[in-house]
């Protein structure tokens, strides 16, 4: 090797959870790997997404459960420390700093470029550092992009002079606007609502949808837009943004025009519209491929576009999955393949095999941090009957357990489970309701493990805690 021209098996460009998995695990099968990365090792879940957006949203949540709990409601009457929690905030994001996660890259024995990495040609990678020097680099058998996603931002009159806010300013901001408008209303949207209406600011959502979570079952949607409404959220649905104003530069306020032709008035924007794949510098067109376009894999991660298998694709930027959690599954299924073909090992792609990522098919899990929590995975009744899939729906309101009264005063909850008559399994589950992110890997292992109900009638939830659903929820279907 020299300063400008080196060597590697594998080369990982994007150092996020799933960059950093995908070279740990190549490592591990004993090939030479470099990461590149051109912001922080970690990426985007550290700094500005999954970290800093829940060590927002715990004291929240927190403080909303124990004014339901009698004998600690009358600790919790005052507001939240605001400056407390933006200073957790700061500390779970590491202070934008990723000294330990270089650490970390040490230990493993991968070696880390700082620099722009994009595609030269067939194994080829061209790192443009900082200093503007350029390091060439060859991949012997591999190059993996793990390079993520970005806030995709409307085209609106008006949206280059307000400065808006997205998921980044969102997470990371050190002050609470005093008025915030928040565009959208998918999981980000509802999240960063939550977090600044009880930090103090006013938030108006304008959703263009006519219901919040549109993607999951109906109920979820209702019952976060009956929280968010509970905490003082202005929720206008069917509505859009047509054009944006700030007045006075940075710092003025901004004026809104909405399709309905009312105005509205705040100190922020945050857009949470939606996600692009940051691959519009990559050098795609350096191997035949469309800058700007999401990486179509199979479920071995190698982009089917390009013939001979050297280039693979793993998160959010193939657009399977777009969770953390997923991503770094498909790290370690991406990993252990990568390893497999450099070594001639055999591959094993069969459904659920060790080399191929079904669960992104089948098994995602999501929760939704808001109060009330949402957590679901597999298959919503929309989407069975889309498919035409032959299911019975079986709804349970969780307020009726006993863990739900010890959780709670005035505990509102609601569990749905989709079973596929054909095959006497767990085709999708839904909860919505304080603390039912815990219970959505049981749901996980339910469905992943393609566990027959007449065995699941044998998992005993312990009393009393939420878990006792799964029991009454298979009670119900029986009858």
């Amino acid at each position: 090797m020299n300063e400008t021209t080196r060597t590697y098996d594998v080369i990982v460009i994007g150092a996020g959870p799933v960059g950093e998995n995908v070279a740990e695990r190549a490592r591990a099968a004993g090939l030479s790997t470099v990461i590149v990365e051109r912001e922080l090792l970690g990426g985007e879940c550290s700094y500005w997404a999954c970290d800093p957006s829940k060590a927002l949203l715990r004291p929240v949540v927190a403080h909303a459960d124990a004014r339901r709990i009698p004998g600690l409601r009358q600790a919790v009457t005052g507001p939240l420390d605001v400056a407390a929690v933006l200073a957790h905030r700061d500390a779970m994001a590491s202070h934008w700093k990723d000294d330990d996660q270089v650490d970390w890259l040490n230990s493993v024995d991968v070696d880390l470029i700082r620099g722009h990495g994009r595609l030269a040609g067939i194994r080829q990678v061209a790192v443009q550092t900082a200093q503007g020097h350029t390091t060439q680099l060859t991949a012997r058998h591999t190059v993996a992009i793990s390079t993520g996603t970005s806030a995709a931002v409307p085209d609106i009159p008006g949206i280059d002079t307000v400065h808006p806010w997205t998921s980044r300013e969102a997470t990371s901001a050190d002050q609470v606007p005093g008025r915030l408008a928040v565009v959208g209303g998918g999981v980000v949207a509802v999240e960063m609502a939550t977090a600044w209406q009880a930090l103090g600011s006013q938030v108006t959502m304008l959703v263009l949808e006519n219901a919040l979570l549109e993607r999951m079952e109906p109920f979820a949607g209702e019952m976060v837009a009956d929280g968010l409404r509970d905490a003082g959220v202005d929720i206008r649905l069917g509505i859009s943004v047509t054009s944006l104003a700030r007045e006075g530069g940075r710092g003025g306020e901004v004026r809104i025009t909405l399709s309905d032709g009312s105005e509205l008035a705040v100190d922020e924007i945050l857009f949470a519209t939606g996600r692009a794949p940051r691959t519009a510098d990559l050098g795609l067109e350096s191997v035949g491929l469309t800058p700007g376009d999401w990486l179509t894999v199979d479920d071995t991660f190698r982009v089917t576009a390009i013939a001979d298998g050297w280039l693979y694709a793993i998160g959010d930027v193939n657009r399977r999955a777009l969770m953390t959690h997923q991503g770094k599954y498909q790290a370690r299924i991406a990993g252990a393949v990568i390893g497999a073909r450099a070594n001639g090992e055999p591959v094993d792609d069969t459904a659920w095999g060790a080399h191929a990522a079904t669960a992104d098919h089948t098994a995602v899990p999501q929760v939704v941090f808001t109060h009330p929590e949402v957590a679901a995975i597999g298959l919503t009744t929309r989407e069975a009957e889309r498919n035409g899939r032959r299911i019975k729906v079986v709804d349970y309101d969780l307020a009726h357990i006993a863990g739900a009264h010890q959780y709670g005063e005035g505990y509102r909850g609601k569990a749905r489970m989709l079973i596929d008559l054909d095959r006497n399994t767990v085709a999708g589950v839904t909860f919505a309701g304080p603390g039912v992110g815990e219970l959505v890997h049981s749901a996980t292992i339910a469905i992943a493990g393609e566990v027959p109900l007449e065995r699941l009638w044998h998992a005993v939830p312990a009393f009393p805690t939420l878990g006792e659903v799964w029991l009454r929820l298979l009670e119900t279907h029986r009858g």
